[in-house]
């Protein structure tokens, strides 16, 4: 099975797939291509699994669940805020995969990896199908693994030439400055202001109220807001919501989860039925413009882990990772 997948720990089970393989087995512009073609197979995120969650005295855990026609599974995450304090990582887990004719386990999948890759990817997807032509330029909200992955993904899908990087801790910025200048594209520290010079506006944040003024966007411009998956948190406001094309993963998923459209909605700013989703856009069953500005919101579904891990473990333990 290669030297990427190791049994685990009592030498029975499935193999452990690791951080490491999940990284180095699918590059970020293949699980971009993974997500788009599970989606013009047909899937239907209306039908996919629900996040459920379930608090702790410590923290809360999270399970992710769905199948499909060549495997099913599961991810389990463990998420602790103190733990940044502590030491540790904040979001832990696996993701469990299992054939989908007899139900067996398959591959056990390091699940803060697989989420790290999965998220900025579909992302990624949103963009390649949003983006106004010549678009160049990103502002990125936030300095974390997710926000170094989405420059992965915006640039796997665009010719990008400058980010500019705003968050509120300035080592942090500069850290990520000096990440994406290391990668070869200009970069600097920069505030909220910035978004109005952007082409893609990519908010990958903890926060739980706008980040900037969403007048301030191009009418060319594309908006990712992928940080949040609370139905009373937010990363962009209203006027931001009002102008654009709302376009989600699900429309169901997004009215139970995603407070960038909850909220706009319970204010009339929006109607549910105005929702695009993201199968429709990659089937090209609709189509936008781009004379007002595009909006897509992530929470991350469930069947977005599946078709990645089923990539990975295709090629980890088929020998090809």
């Amino acid at each position: 099975m290669g030297s990427v997948a190791a049994r685990l720990p009592d030498g029975g089970g499935p193999p452990w797939i690791s951080p490491a393989a999940v990284q180095r087995s699918l590059p970020m512009a293949d699980a971009i291509d993974v997500l788009e073609q599970t989606l013009r197979a047909g899937l239907n995120p209306e039908r996919d699994g629900q996040r459920s969650r379930f608090d702790t005295p410590d923290g809360q855990l999270l399970q992710m669940p769905s199948t499909g026609d060549r495997y099913s599974g599961s991810k389990i995450l463990s998420i602790r805020p103190a733990n940044e304090r502590d030491g540790f990582p904040v979001i832990q887990g696996v993701y469990v995969l299992f054939d989908g004719a007899h139900m067996s386990p398959v591959a056990v999948l390091d699940g803060a990896a697989l989420t790290t890759l999965r998220t900025p990817a579909i992302s990624g997807l949103a963009v390649r199908h949003l983006a106004a032509p010549g678009s160049s330029r990103v502002a990125l909200f936030g300095t974390g693994v997710q926000a170094w992955g989405h420059v992965q993904a915006i640039s796997a899908v665009l010719p990008v030439e400058h980010v500019d990087v705003i968050g509120r801790t300035p080592a942090h910025v500069e850290e990520m400055v000096r990440r994406i200048r290391g990668a070869g594209i200009s970069a600097a520290s920069a505030d909220s202001q910035t978004v109005s010079e952007a082409d893609v506006v990519v908010c990958a944040t903890a926060a739980h109220t706008p980040l900037f003024d969403g007048a301030l966007v191009a009418d060319h411009a594309v908006t990712v807001a992928i940080g949040s998956h609370a139905p009373d948190a937010r990363e962009v406001d209203t006027t931001l919501v009002r102008r654009s094309w709302v376009v989600v993963e699900s429309r169901a998923s997004a009215l139970r989860e995603a407070g960038d459209v909850v909220v706009p909605i319970a204010e009339g700013a929006l109607d549910a039925e105005d929702l695009i989703t993201l199968a429709d856009l990659v089937r090209r069953a609709v189509t936008i413009t781009h004379d007002r500005p595009r909006l897509f919101k992530g929470s991350g579904m469930p069947w977005q882990d599946l078709a990645t891990a089923g990539a990975i473990a295709d090629r980890v333990l088929g020998g090809t990772g």
